[in-house]
């Protein structure tokens, strides 16, 4: 075997929690690099291509980019920070070499921190370490360099990767030093680690084709596109190859490749051959599936492929049957529906959606309310019509039968003053109090081990008891034995009586029995929920009663009637509020949140034989 190095080739990732800057750093290496023209209109996050993304500031799908730096051309990965999208950065680590662990020069290490980082140390990746937004008025490069040399003790790093280069930048201004008193001027220094730090890709090119499918990347046009590295061989473009997959024998299929590209700055480029360590985008091949190996034929040699973490938590996607069903949606019948589930399945891995008894429902599955909530945002920007019942967590069981269910690690930052509140509220949801310390501003970081089930709907009142100030982070931790039962919701809800237009009389009148969601002119539906009721019990209340006219008129009759603006919940508000038997009614226009049984003598019924 003679193995090569491409001496001329680096792939590296950026892995770091939520928010600390990876996609803006990328920006700055794209910028530095002469990808853009001097004179060239770039928006800011330009690797956030998704309209979600860029409006929450969130990178959702792992992205892939390069550059080229003194001949050496330079792979980059943008990966995801959020827990519910792991899945994405397990997968693209496959393909690198080394990894740039990005974390917050004031924030410090934080709960993704931490789930990156083990995923590239079990990898066995080099890292380089990059303590971001130094020219932040609250940062302490110092302590946070000792906060990831503790945590790299923590995870049983190995003396190489506790010898890891540390560099200190801030990606807005596009700056990186190697020493924090240093004079920043530009990017330099990250670029000239990555090439001496990262090893080159190493491969035997005698030996067969051989490349591990890592990302799937979907087109309207030419369908699946898989993204992987070339790990030994060489592909070209009219090449006869086989796809097999190590998990499963059953998989044997031969085709040839039609399409060969690789990345240039943000564009993909044809290319008619790819050697060891290139990463290339493969299309053409009608079902392939992330962790598939292509193969040379005669050379069938899958590679292990590491599973997917298990989604968590699951909510049912429903056909819409509201009395306002279909008036605003395109999409709305379950074959629809259905259809529009499946393709997601084709680029999120970490997805999963069953069939249920019901035609007409769907269990969708992910790791984590906001994974789902994206989901539910982009099919509804897409046009469709359905609606969602209240996130549930998935138990498992034991050998011996004990019911388990999903446990996160949860870390708050609060000023002192509402740590008590923060402790108390957590506490009532099943939460455990691990640990407690001050930081370099005063506020207090609380760490909980709390059920996944106890954080669902925790959001609105969090930032309400915190007065909108609290940080809450949580990243999945394992299964454990059922802590019993959590009461989510202390207050009912106000319900409507009779389908119409709700109008200010009515809505005046029923104000003062709990908060409104909806303002005059809204279209209402018996059993629709237009409130939160100031009391515990579910009040059924008439918007659309009209004032009786009279002959006579009062002094006071015709006075003009405050109404209190109305809470308008956005989405991930309205997910956290329903409770179990109500469902969240989503259209391309509106959000409303009714209950499942809409005839209020059926509901009664139903809750006595409950």
């Amino acid at each position: 075997m003679s193995v090569m190095k491409r001496e001329d080739v680096r792939n590296v990732a950026i892995i770091a929690h939520v928010d600390h800057g990876k996609t803006t750093l990328v920006d700055g290496m794209l910028r530095q690099s002469g990808v853009f023209r001097e004179n060239q209109e770039v928006r800011e996050r330009v690797m956030d291509s998704g309209a979600i993304e860029r409006e929450r500031g969130i990178t959702i799908l792992s992205k892939n980019t390069a550059i080229s730096y003194n001949g050496v051309k330079i792979n980059i990965v943008d990966t995801p920070g959020h827990a519910d999208f792991g899945g994405e950065v397990e997968r693209v680590l496959k393909m690198v070499n080394g990894v740039i662990l990005l974390v917050d020069a004031f924030e410090g290490t934080m709960p993704q921190t931490k789930f990156v980082l083990k995923k590239a140390l079990a990898l066995d990746l080099p890292v380089i370490v990059c303590i971001n937004k130094i020219d932040r008025a609250e940062a302490r490069p110092e302590e946070v360099v000792d906060e990831v040399l503790e945590l790299l003790m923590d995870l049983d790093a190995s003396d190489e990767q506790l010898e890891c280069p540390f560099l200190f930048a801030s990606a807005r201004e596009g700056t990186c030093v190697r020493d924090v008193d240093d004079e920043a001027v530009d990017l330099k220094p990250l670029f000239e680690t990555i090439i001496d730090y990262i090893p080159a890709p190493e491969g035997d090119p005698e030996k067969g084709t051989q490349i591990l499918i890592s990302t799937i990347d979907y087109n309207e046009y030419v369908g699946r596109i898989g993204i992987g590295k070339v790990d030994n061989g060489s592909i070209a473009v009219g090449q006869e190859i086989v796809r097999v997959n190590y998990h499963d024998p059953a998989i044997h299929e031969k085709t040839r490749i039609t399409k060969l590209y690789e990345f240039d700055g943000l564009s993909k480029v044809d290319v008619q051959k790819a050697e060891i360590g290139s990463i290339v985008a493969i299309s053409g091949i009608g079902d392939l599936q992330i962790g598939d190996t292509i193969c040379k034929i005669g050379e069938e040699d899958p590679i292990p492929f590491q599973k997917i973490s298990e989604p968590t938590i699951s909510m049912h996607f429903i056909v819409n049957d509201s009395p306002f069903a279909g008036r605003e949606g395109t999409y709305c019948t379950s074959r629809q529906i259905r259809e529009r589930l499946l393709r997601e399945l084709n680029t999120d891995v970490s997805l999963r959606v069953e069939d249920t008894d019901n035609t007409d429902t769907f269990r969708v599955s992910g790791r984590g309310e906001l994974h789902l909530s994206v989901l539910i945002e982009t099919m509804r920007r897409e046009g469709y019509e359905f609606a969602v019942s209240k996130a549930e967590v998935i138990y498992r069981q034991d050998e011996q039968g004990h019911k388990l269910e999903p446990m996160e690690i949860c870390y708050v930052d609060v000023a002192s003053d509402f740590s008590g509140t923060v402790i108390s509220m957590l506490s009532e949801r099943k939460g455990e109090l691990r640990g407690m310390s001050t930081l370099s501003d005063g506020s207090v970081r609380l760490e909980f081990l709390i059920p996944a089930r106890g954080l669902i709907g925790i959001h609105g009142d969090f930032l309400t008891a915190t007065k909108g100030t609290g940080v809450m982070n949580s990243v999945f931790d394992s299964y454990a034995p059922y802590k019993g039962d959590i009461t989510f919701r202390k207050n009912g809800s106000l319900i409507a009586f009779e389908d119409g237009e709700a109008v200010a009389y009515g809505l005046f009148a029923a104000q003062e029995r709990g908060a409104l969601f909806i303002g005059p002119g809204e279209k209402v539906y018996a059993g629709m929920v237009v409130g939160e009721s100031a009391k515990t019990e579910e009040i059924e209340i008439n918007v659309c009663k009209t004032k009786h006219l009279t002959n006579t008129r009062s002094s006071s009759a015709d006075e003009a009637l405050t109404l209190t603006p109305p809470r308008i919940l956005s989405l991930e508000q309205a997910l956290d509020y329903i409770d179990t038997d109500e469902l969240l009614e989503v259209t391309p226009k509106s959000l409303r949140i009714r209950k499942r049984i809409l005839d209020s003598r059926l509901r009664k019924r139903a809750n006595i034989n409950r």
